[in-house]
Formats: structure tokens, C-alpha cells, sequence
């Protein structure tokens, strides 16, 4: 069975920041097919680069994402860059690595020792309430982490469907847009 990689990422002393590390801890908490490895980076983005280079199908970055619509709003991205798209050798910085610049070290780190990197990389995002230093989520952002591991928990028993942007108000109604 192909292998997938739900990593949580995030700086948990940052506010919502912190979105991705909680909702990996809670999918550790669940029953989830056996094909499938949860894992909590928060800001090590050079280990994960590393560990995909186990080969993984499958790649699901858990992260406060901000695109501009309420806070709480969750978002499903298909990474669609093409292994290699990227030339620059990317910027390590060990507390401060996107999902781009892992994506970024990884086709380097690929292109190095001959690994293969995820057929296929989402994002499901959270939008962040702020982002300031201190610990803690935010009451919408906190609200969005049972939704997200539901999310999360059907994306991988359903095969991984078309990218979604759902909000507060539209999960309570059981509403999604695209």
C-alpha cells in the first residue's frame, strides 16, 4: 500500500501559528488506516525534508495558512509545482522553513541520493486570528481543529478529493465551497 505523511507544522509559541501542531496531536489521538503516519514537525522543516526522503506517496502539510478570509476558514491546496520546478538552491533556516522551502530542500536533497518526493502534497490550512507571540490558539482557530481532523480523517479514507475552502458559518451548516 502507498505510504501518507500527515505532518503538522507550525511554532506553537506563536499563536495559530500553532494550528498544524495541535491538529497532529489530536489525529494521533484517532483511528486512522494503517497506511497512513502522523507526525508533529512544528518548525523542524529540515527533518521533515529528511524523513520524506523515506518515500511517501502522499504528503499532508498541516499549517496556519492566511489567504484573507475569516479566521477559522479552512483550506484544502494542492501543491501543484512539479518535482525540480524550483532551480535556487533554497535557505535553510531550521525555525523559519514554508512548506515551499521543504518542498524547495527536498528536490535537492533528492536530487542528491536519487529518492523519489511525494506524488502528490496538500496543504490543508487553516486561516490564522493572529500569529503574535504567546501560546495559545485563538477561539476561532481553536473551533476549526475538530473540523480539520475530520477534514484530514476524509481526505484519507476517500482518496483525496478536489482542494475546498470551508468556513465557521459553512461547517455548521454542512456547506462547503471550492
Amino acid at each position: 500500500m502507498k505510504r501518507t505523511l500527515v505532518a503538522g507544522i507550525g511554532n506553537i509559541f506563536l499563536g495559530d501559528d500553532g494550528f498544524g501542531v495541535e491538529t497532529a496531536r489530536r489525529l494521533t489521538e484517532r483511528e486512522l488506516p494503517s497506511h497512513v503516519e502522523v507526525v508533529d514537525v512544528g518548525v523542524r522543516g529540515v527533518h521533515l525534508a529528511y524523513q520524506l526522503l523515506d518515500g511517501y506517496d502522499t504528503l499532508v502539510l498541516v499549517d496556519a495558512t492566511a489567504r484573507g478570509e475569516a479566521p477559522g476558514t479552512l483550506y484544502v491546496i494542492e501543491h501543484d509545482d512539479p518535482p525540480g520546478a524550483g532551480d535556487a538552491v533554497p535557505a535553510i533556516d531550521g525555525h523559519r522553513m514554508t512548506p515551499d522551502a521543504v518542498l524547495a530542500l527536498l528536490d535537492t536533497l533528492c536530487a542528491g541520493t536519487g529518492g523519489q518526493p511525494p506524488r502528490r502534497v496538500l496543504v490543508v490550512g487553516c486561516e490564522p486570528a493572529s500569529t503574535e507571540e504567546g501560546m495559545g490558539l485563538s477561539p476561532q482557530v481553536s473551533d476549526a481543529v475538530p473540523r480539520a481532523v475530520r477534514l484530514i480523517e476524509e481526505l484519507l479514507e476517500g482518496g483525496m478529493p478536489v482542494p475546498v475552502r470551508t468556513t465557521a458559518a459553512e461547517a455548521s451548516t454542512g456547506g462547503e465551497t471550492g
